[in-house]
Formats: structure tokens, sequence, C-alpha cells
């Protein structure tokens, strides 16, 4: 559903990026989103501070796959980038 929406997906971001109040309101979204998903994480027995942990990265790498996948000249879907962050993260969190 979503590979179908990618050129509004890249519309909408380049259209936030350049409005300080969107960008403020996309954040607001994503901290709900974040604080949304730790609840949950809580509830299913995660405890903090790994709840809150988890539930911010998750958002930081969804959201930075999604700015990857509009702006993708290769045609990427998303669930790949996703996984590509993720691979990112955990390269740089396992480094010594």
């Amino acid at each position: 559903m979503l590979e179908a929406r990618r050129e509004i997906a890249h519309k909408r971001q380049a259209i936030i990026a350049a409005n300080t109040e969107l960008q403020e309101r996309e954040l607001i979204k994503l901290a709900s989103l974040g604080a949304a998903l730790a609840g949950t994480l809580r509830e299913r027995g995660v405890e903090e501070p790994a709840a809150s942990i988890t539930a911010e990265v998750g958002i930081a790498v969804f959201r930075i796959a999604v700015e990857r996948w509009a702006d993708d000249p290769g045609g990427r879907p998303l669930p790949q980038l996703v996984e590509a962050s993720l691979g990112e993260l955990s390269a740089v969190t396992a480094s010594p």
C-alpha cells in the first residue's frame, strides 16, 4: 500500500522540510507515536528504560527509512530500507 504512495511521500517531505511549523507538528506526532509504542511495550512486560529506548529507536529507524524511501532513486521497497537502517544501527551499537 505504501509503495503506491512514494511520490506523495516525497512531496510531503519536501513540504515539511520547507516549513518550520510543519516540522514541529511532525516531531509532536512522532513523539506521540513513540509514547504509544513505549506504552504498548510496557503492557507486554518490557520494563523501563528498555521500553522507552526501544520505542524511541524504533521511531527513529522508521522515520529515517521513510525519508530514504521517499527520496530513493533506486525505488527500493520500504521494508528493505527499514532493514538497512536496522543493520546500520546494529553495526554502530555492536562496535567496541
